[in-house]
């Protein structure tokens, strides 16, 4: 078995149109060919591999929506800062006012592309990492794009802001180096208000020292690390239906501790002020939490944060296991079943869909066929003792329906449909 191999096979993921029982054959890793990919009734399984023209016709708009944004941000990066900031330099008898802001210029403990590299590049080789037992095409491919959704778009947005509103960053009096001679007027109350006009510096280092909200590097480390953060939770289960070992616990907070030093060795350096480093961490955050839920099917849910969306084709909520979809074991943890069919998926949470199995939302009609023909038929995969269907009902238009599973050394209880709805009987 090579090194991308799946261990399970998977089944149809068109909720919609997979009603046969799920076909297991042997599938090759997420690199394989397409035609290894299981069926369904002749429909490919979500989790297979597309061809690259397939790949490039849901990405190509993706890639250009990058590829421009990327030269905005760059090229409002590189443009001179808009506003004419007013500053004071000294009072009437000589006093700095702003201390805060004459501190000497140094380097950088960790510069911009070092931040934006890390930030890049360990979130991507965790995501090949995680693919030994993973073994997805559409997790690398989701997670990497989610984690470029995330850095372009926290980038472009702080660089408007660096750009529009900015600030005076801990040494600017230093890189400004004002003239005396012209420290004798200004304007403003008693006249001790100043513009760039008085600097003397190096016009690059006194253009970015006007723009020091929010913290350029701060906003990269925190949309690249919460990202891995969100990743890691979901494969890992931490925040489960099990007791997780710590190790798991040290290893989800890892980057977040990364971030948290990035954006802290800036105020040591004396390149940002704290306030420029929270606002960098907002809009990092909310950035990866956004482009986290725009590629995954949850971001907390832990029956579906691991789950990667698909353009082709909707994810449908609902308690029970992932029927069809295939990606049941696209969780790196394997502990209290996860990454098999079942693992995790029964009983829902206040606020979640948990009214029906995964798989079972269909057109009325469907509905009501199944409502007529479910009382005394099996599920797939339920069980009987010779008195009738329990474990679950057959859903509006669905495929086959998953029953709890039964605690070793219980007899299972007959469940008995007491309504009728558009989704077919309900049991108790």
């Amino acid at each position: 078995m090579g090194f991308f191999n799946r261990r399970a096979a998977p089944v149809d993921a068109n909720t919609t149109t997979a009603t046969g029982a799920p076909v297991h054959t042997e599938k090759k890793g997420i690199f394989g060919r397409r035609h290894d990919a299981h069926t369904v009734n002749g429909a490919p399984a979500w989790n297979s591999r597309p061809t690259f023209g397939q790949w490039i016709k849901a990405t190509a708009l993706d890639i250009v929506s990058m590829a421009v944004m990327g030269a905005i941000g760059l090229g409002v990066y590189m443009a001179r800062p808009a506003p004419s900031r007013s500053f004071p330099v000294i009072f009437q008898e000589g006093e700095i006012v702003y201390p805060e802001f004459a501190y000497p210029l140094r380097n950088e403990i960790v510069p911009i592309w070092a931040a934006a590299l890390m930030a890049a590049l360990i979130p991507i080789a965790v995501f090949l990492i995680c693919q030994i037992r993973v073994r997805s095409f559409w997790d690398v491919n989701n997670a990497t794009i989610g984690l470029l959704y995330s850095l372009i778009t926290a980038a472009v947005f702080q660089v408007f802001i660096k750009w529009l509103i900015g600030g005076l960053r801990p040494h600017f009096l230093a890189v400004c180096k004002p003239d005396a001679s012209r420290l004798l007027v200004g304007n403003g109350y008693r006249e001790i208000m100043f513009d760039r006009s008085i600097c003397t510096g190096d016009e690059n280092q006194i253009n970015d020292a006007l723009e020091s909200m929010p913290s350029g590097h701060t906003t990269a480390a925190f949309a690249g690390f919460v990202y891995l953060y969100l990743y890691l939770n979901a494969k890992l289960k931490v925040f489960s239906n099990y007791h997780p070992a710590m190790w798991k616990l040290v290893v989800l907070y890892m980057p977040i501790l990364g971030a948290c030093l990035i954006g802290g060795a800036l105020t040591i350096d004396e390149f940002h002020n704290w306030y420029d480093v929270l606002a960098g961490a907002v809009i990092g955050t909310m950035m990866a939490f956004s482009a986290y839920r725009m590629v995954y099917a949850s971001v907390w849910d832990f029956r579906f944060n691991h789950i990667p969306l698909l353009r082709h084709s909707p994810f449908i909520y609902g308690a029970g296991p992932s029927t069809f979809d295939g990606f049941h074991s696209a969780t790196f943890t394997r502990k209290a079943n996860w990454g098999t069919h079942d693992a995790g998926a029964w009983g829902g949470a206040p606020g979640d869909a948990s009214d029906s199995p995964r798989g079972t939302m269909a057109a009325a009609a469907g509905g009501l066929a199944a409502a007529e023909h479910g009382h005394g038929h099996h599920g797939h995969h339920g069980r009987s003792n010779g008195h009738g269907t329990h474990g679950g009902v057959v859903g509006a238009g669905a495929g086959p329906v998953h029953p709890a599973p039964v605690a070793a050394g219980r007899h299972s209880v007959d469940r008995k449909p007491i309504s009728g709805s558009r989704y077919g009987e309900q049991v108790v």
